[in-house]
């Protein structure tokens, strides 16, 4: 919020509080704020996320707070950029998140490009994160809610990019956002936080691949090879899921993913999910350390991080095995509240 006070900011408007909030907050500060909405994906069933009330909800607040409301148009990039790149990588046996891919491309690639086209410029978000500026660096930290914290999903940005955006409520627990919400007296105050992947909706995440990835019936083996059941697919599995392997006897976790053969390796002993080593690949440096260094790694979202010592090639030991280490998945590395860069996690060591 130290930023210059005549500045012209885009706020990305969800209908959600978070973002409500930044754009209201920045207006108060005296910025010249406007906001918008990106329709990212049109739902043609019910049951699917609808970005309709949402746009409403983005605009009623836009209009309480007496600023200029855009919307956008991002279906065909989004489908494209992240919904194509996501069944792509079920496809392979990985496990994506396309947050982190939303991120990247659309909200602070083609809108902050936008943006800028448009005379704004910053870009503002309601993501619980924070940018601070040091000296002749740049630095991404955690949000101060570390419960909210969603500086995982932002990894992948450039430095360049951190130099444009903003993040507002990145300050605050979600408790004061709420107050502050009612404060404001927003239309949204007492609206839900959204969850899960917003262009599955209330699908489940195994019915929404079906229609992009038939059925493909394979064996599901146990560890020595021996043959133990039947799956249907094995990009509708993902390593350490329990759920819907229907195997008697059970339960059973997902080991390992082979796409070539078409298979799935299961162990009922859960000891054998913990993994102490991964390799990483296209790792993006936000402030690149001299290495090896000793961090702490998230391998998903809602892992607590844990201690492990980084080295040259994306090769990265943990002090005490990981549960479910799955390749696909975002292994982001930070020092202290520094998040210092991140890349997708490609191997699994195969032993713990």
């Amino acid at each position: 919020m130290k930023r210059l006070k005549k500045s012209k900011v885009l706020v990305a408007m969800s209908g959600g509080v978070d973002s409500s909030v930044a754009a209201a907050l920045l207006k108060k500060a005296g910025f010249e704020v406007a906001g918008a909405f990106l329709k990212c994906w049109q739902a043609d069933k019910e049951n699917y996320c609808s970005t309709d009330e949402d746009q409403r909800i983005a605009r009623l607040v836009a209009n309480k707070i007496g600023i200029p409301f855009y919307t956008f148009d991002f279906t065909r990039e989004y489908k494209e950029k992240v919904i194509d790149y996501f069944i792509k990588e079920y496809a392979r046996g990985k496990t994506p998140n396309p947050d982190i891919i939303c991120n990247q491309e659309i909200k602070f690639g083609i809108l902050l490009k936008k943006a800028t086209a448009l005379g704004f410029h910053f870009l503002a978000t309601g993501h619980y994160a924070r940018v601070e500026a040091v000296k002749d660096r740049i630095k991404l930290l955690k949000g101060r809610d570390k419960n909210k914290d969603q500086s995982y999903f932002l990894y992948a940005l450039k430095t360049k990019v951190l130099k444009k955006i903003m993040f507002p409520v990145g300050g605050c627990k979600k408790d004061e956002v709420r107050k502050m919400a009612k404060v404001f007296n927003l239309p949204n105050a007492d609206k839900k936080d959204s969850q899960g992947i917003c262009f599955v909706g209330k699908v489940k995440l195994i019915d929404f691949l079906k229609e992009y990835l038939p059925p493909k019936k394979g064996k599901i083996l146990l560890k020595d090879g021996k043959v133990i059941g039947e799956h249907q697919g094995f990009y509708y599995y993902t390593i350490g899921q329990r759920k819907g392997l229907h195997l008697s006897s059970g339960p059973y976790f997902v080991l390992k993913i082979n796409p070539k053969n078409n298979t799935l390796i299961v162990s009922r002993d859960e000891k054998d999910l913990y993994k102490k080593e991964l390799k990483a690949k296209r790792i993006n440096w936000l402030n690149k350390p001299k290495l090896p260094i000793k961090v702490t790694a998230k391998i998903r979202y809602r892992h607590k991080g844990a201690k492990a010592k980084l080295y040259s090639g994306g090769r990265l030991v943990f002090e005490k095995p990981q549960m479910a280490i799955a390749p696909g998945q975002s292994v982001v590395f930070y020092k202290g509240e520094e998040l210092l860069g991140g890349g997708i996690i490609e191997l699994v060591a195969t032993s713990a």
